[in-house]
């Protein structure tokens, strides 16, 4: 799950001081060979204001739906995002996102569309299709928009779902550490390096949730990196948790000058559509 493309425009992050320089030069893990384990399944998330840093922000809320479809040959996901943030002087800024991607089981094959929206106004769009070699683990990106151009993707590169299989099973491994370069089609300039630290795996436990309380979980937090040269700050970090079915919750994300909580409110497993 990648919470990204809403407020990417705000994002002045401090306080996780990874230099990525540490992500690009470990070893490229080997892409997953499955990604059998996560599940279709739908969830709405409510966002609160947990922290606001900066006299800039005085309020926040919204709301994140989430929906994965297990389409048999591959991975529909559709996150939508609404969020309304009021400044000092107390206006209103509506901020949305609208982000669809497709992704082949076998981790190859990815196509995306990104939209995002400041009081109706299209602030960034992106649109594309990627693939990897099978061998070698590089790639391309072709984008279609925001303009027409083709962009080569590193060694060790993950799409979303493969990205999260990659997260949950170092976890379940007892990894402390996973950096790998994902690509996401959220930015048009290519592959982002992702630093994840994994802080526990738990055994299952009770919760609202009867799908997932049988399940181990894990926690962890993701910080994601421009891959240019001397880039020490993230883009943008995240702390959740995880069940091993790919299934994320209790999330708090960090945009610098304010942290969102996210609940999950609502949450029902997807059959396949075949």
């Amino acid at each position: 799950m990648r919470f990204h493309a809403a407020l990417v425009a705000l994002l002045l992050m401090s306080g996780w001081l990874v230099q990525p320089a540490v992500a690009a030069n470990s070893p490229p893990p080997a892409a997953p060979s499955t990604t059998s384990g996560l599940i279709g399944h739908r969830a709405l998330y409510t966002l609160t204001l947990a922290t606001a840093k900066s006299t800039d922000v005085v309020a926040a809320r919204g709301t994140m739906g989430y929906e994965v479809t297990d389409a048999c040959d591959g991975w529909a996901v559709r996150q939508r995002l609404r969020m309304t943030v009021t400044n000092a002087d107390g206006q209103d800024i509506e901020m949305a996102s609208d982000y669809t991607t497709w992704e082949s089981k076998d981790g190859l094959r990815f196509r995306y569309h990104m939209r995002q929206t400041t009081d109706t106004a299209v602030t960034s769009q992106t649109d594309g299709e990627a693939s990897l070699h099978r061998t070698g683990g590089t790639g391309e990106a072709h984008y279609t928009t925001p303009h027409e151009t083709t962009i080569p993707l590193p060694a060790g590169t993950l799409f979303p779902m493969a990205h999260t299989a990659a997260i949950i099973a170092a976890a379940r491994e007892k990894k402390h550490f996973l950096s790998v370069p994902l690509f996401d089609g959220t930015d048009e300039n290519g592959a982002e390096d992702s630093f994840i630290v994994i802080l526990d795996w738990k055994p299952p436990m009770q919760t609202k949730w009867p799908a997932l309380s049988a399940l181990p979980s894990t926690r962890v937090h993701l910080s994601f990196f421009d891959r240019k040269p001397g880039s020490v700050t993230p883009t943008y970090e995240v702390t959740m948790r995880y069940w091993e079915n790919g299934v994320a919750d209790d999330m708090k994300m960090d945009f610098g000058d304010f942290v969102m909580d996210a609940k999950m409110k609502e949450f029902a497993p997807q059959p396949r559509r075949c």
